[in-house]
């Protein structure tokens, strides 16, 4: 008995032995967790504290709230013509050829939002091209519930960049950042009005630079340039032209873009690196036209096999696959094959990287190019020209003629020659060359060939000419005449603008 009783004796104080024990170590673990010293950092709960300031969402949202806007934008429906009636020869037997009917139903006007960056306290406002695309009323809603009518002072289908204007004064405004220096996993601020929910702040990393996703080869073609920046702080339908901020406020890019199988947010945002941005607006402000300057070369990104064949270490860069005759890039030495490094101390990860930093300058700019060729490392001086194909500087009259209305068409033309002209029987005209998506595919049944011969009873010989008929009539109904080279008689095509 006595030997069970020491045996008893033994494990009670063997039990409070082990209580002390741990709750010692608990109290230590506690307390060297909550620790600051650089030993315990790794230990630290993924959160938005620790050596993130707790208040530091809160100050940049209130820094960027103010300057960004609510845009709400009004496309009038197309007005039948009336003389319609005395050059279509189908009319009285299908009523309106521009949507309505022979009673002339009013078509219902489409409205639209999106969001705006006061970017001056004297009212100009940076926004996505596709905001106002198309718009022939432009409201926008300042923070504070102020209300103005805009003005578009210029736009970019290339960079999916337009510049309003509002008459106000003294208005809250965001200062660029320096998107060069924005870091993969950065803490960003998404602000606009997604869904028409106004002054909408969301949080996220930035996960991605350089990124281009295609959205804008459709409208721009290989003239687009897309070096997003990616994050997955939640951007919606009504976002497009917000502000992706820093935790400081500054302006590091405009939102453009969502990648999603559903039209809703699924992960991951695009917007525009605000030093492109920047100075798309300022050409905008200053010219009337953005002046974009061109090296000339067809470029594509290295792969792995690729850089294998050139021996060149790092797969990065942008490889040079062709030099066009005059360019900037045959005058100063760039060969094909060549891999383009650096633009001035900045390193180049792709095509896109290369696209968005020459895209800042302007043409009669000297820039300096790093090159592998061969092995070797060397540098080039390049004095960047414009489209043209000359280093002077275009004035707003000087700007080619949209190619905007061709693109809304989802048609490209050429003229004809004399010969082909008087088989045809004809003075002058543009044969159709290719049918996209667009307005012409999705109302009528034109086929490639067609010969566009007039527009509303005036005579196109020239794509100046169809440009400007279209662009005049915007807003009423367009009618298209020709003919096919194989038929008799004329073809007329109509539809709304």
């Amino acid at each position: 008995m006595k030997k069970i009783a020491g045996y008893f004796l033994i494990g009670i104080i063997s039990a409070f032995a082990a209580l002390a024990i741990s709750h010692f170590f608990a109290n230590k673990t506690k307390y060297s967790f909550n620790q600051n010293s650089s030993d315990n950092t790794a230990f630290k709960l993924a959160s938005y504290n620790g050596n993130l300031p707790n208040d530091a969402f809160i100050g940049a949202a209130k820094v960027s709230t103010p300057a960004v806007v609510h845009i709400n934008t009004k496309i009038k429906p197309a007005k039948s013509d009336k003389s319609m009636r005395n050059m279509n020869p189908f009319y009285q037997f299908f009523g309106d050829p521009f949507g309505g009917s022979p009673f002339d139903m009013p078509q219902q006007e489409q409205e639209a939002s999106g969001s705006g960056v006061i970017i001056s306290a004297d009212g100009y406002i940076v926004t996505n091209n596709h905001v106002i695309d198309g718009a022939d009323e432009i409201h926008v809603s300042l923070n504070d519930n102020r209300e103005y009518d805009a003005k578009v002072i210029g736009r970019d289908a290339n960079t999916d960049l337009a510049v309003l204007k509002i008459d106000a004064k003294d208005l809250n405004f965001l200062t660029f950042g320096n998107s060069d220096e924005v870091q993969v996993g950065q803490w960003v601020l998404a602000v606009g009005n997604p869904f028409n929910l106004a002054s909408t702040v969301t949080a996220g990393i930035v996960s991605a630079k350089t990124r281009n996703i295609n959205i804008l080869r459709e409208k721009a073609g290989n003239l687009a340039i897309e070096s997003f920046i990616q994050t997955d702080a939640a951007v919606n339908p009504g976002n497009s032209g917000g502000a992706l901020v820093d935790l400081n406020g500054n302006l590091i890019g405009i939102n453009s873009a969502i990648a999603t199988p559903t039209g809703s947010y699924a992960g991951y945002s695009f917007a525009i690196p605000s030093n492109l941005v920047q100075k798309v607006v300022k050409d905008i402000i200053d010219y009337g036209i953005v002046q974009r300057g061109f090296l000339g070369v067809s470029i594509r990104d290295l792969d792995e096999e690729l850089a294998k064949d050139l021996k060149i270490k790092e797969i990065k860069g942008a490889y040079i696959a062709e030099v066009n005759k005059g360019s900037a890039a045959e005058e100063c030495g760039i060969k094909r094959g060549d891999v383009i490094l650096k633009v001035g101390d900045v390193e180049i990860k792709n095509t896109a990287d290369l696209q968005e930093h020459v895209a800042r300058y302007r043409p009669g700019d000297k820039v300096s190019l790093e090159i592998f060729r061969d092995g070797n490392i060397i540098t080039k001086d390049a004095i960047l020209k414009s489209k043209e194909n000359t280093t002077a500087l275009l004035t707003k009259k000087d700007e080619p003629k949209s190619g905007n209305v061709l693109d809304n068409l989802g048609i490209k033309v050429e003229s004809l020659s004399s010969l082909e002209a008087k088989k045809l029987g004809v003075n002058g005209g543009l044969r159709v060359t290719e049918i996209n998506d667009g307005i012409i595919k999705e109302n009528t049944d034109m086929q490639v060939g067609f010969v566009i011969i007039g527009v509303n009873n005036r005579a196109v010989s020239s794509k100046d000419d169809l440009i400007d008929l279209i662009e005049g009539n915007q807003g009423n109904g367009i009618l298209i005449q020709g003919k096919y080279p194989n038929q008799n008689g004329l073809k007329y095509y109509a539809f709304g603008y």
